[in-house]
């Protein structure tokens, strides 16, 4: 197998070539970086021309429009692990799904996807319950909130018509019985924790997910990528991967 690994030179970018380096030790990866110092990576997706099996993308979701293109060009499948996509990115992301497989999610920690399903099930065992979702991550995380806990809320959402989603809560007054909160905690090196309060007058019910170390989102990018090679067509997440695992045991 090939991977073109994109934003090779960052943090998450070295991370994934160790890891996948050491699970995939017959795998060829090819490294992309605009900060490429002493050769260490082609510069721009463009330069390599040569065969491959799948791009994974580790940048900044302001390279969407030229990843796009490349891999459309290519025919080549695609694993976005960026978030904070803008309204054009992600339409740029859909239209190219249209053309080749492409996975796309906030987080590529198979624990965040039970515990999406089970922040899921939970809101609707307690239909009156309050919920709140508390994340936190080091201090020079860029998008707030998370791009996870945004999934988690959505989640939460589809199974409470009505409910809105509030991001902070800024100014005084009552919390309304629909709103899903989102608090976001930035501090130190935590690499990242997500917390699912669901509370009702008589009990409380948490979800925590921690990660401990980066290299797990590294894994589940490899899991990914693996597991989308081949693929028609279309827009997949990390809940199609684990029901794809789910299925071959």
């Amino acid at each position: 197998m090939k991977y073109i690994i994109h934003g090779a030179c960052g943090r998450m970018g070295q991370v994934v070539l160790r890891v996948f380096r050491a699970n995939c030790p017959d795998a060829d990866l090819i490294p992309v970086d605009p900060m490429t110092r002493d050769g260490e990576a082609y510069a721009a997706l463009t330069d390599y021309t040569g065969p491959a099996d799948c791009i994974v993308d580790f940048s900044h979701h302001s390279a969407t429009a030229a990843l796009t293109a490349y891999a459309t060009a290519r025919k080549l499948p695609l694993v976005i692990a960026t978030t904070g996509q803008t309204e054009a990115e992600l339409a740029a992301i859909h239209q190219a799904a249209q053309v080749v497989p492409v996975l796309l999610a906030s987080n590529f920690s198979l624990g965040i996807v039970v515990l999406t399903a089970l922040a899921k099930q939970a809101a609707q065992a307690f239909p009156e319950a309050d919920v709140e979702i508390v994340e936190t991550h080091h201090n020079r995380k860029l998008d707030v909130p998370s791009g996870t806990a945004l999934t988690l809320g959505r989640a939460v959402q589809s199974v409470r018509p009505g409910s809105r989603l509030v991001i902070g809560r800024h100014e005084n007054g009552k919390r309304e019985r629909a709103d899903i909160d989102i608090h976001a905690l930035r501090m130190g090196n935590v690499v990242g924790i997500h917390e699912i309060h669901v509370c009702t007058d008589t009990q409380t019910l948490t979800l925590r997910h921690e990660a401990h170390d980066r290299a797990l989102f590294a894994e589940g990018a490899l899991t990914a990528a693996k597991w989308l090679a081949g693929r028609t067509s279309g827009m997949y997440d990390m809940q199609d991967v684990l029901d794809g695992i789910l299925k071959s045991i």
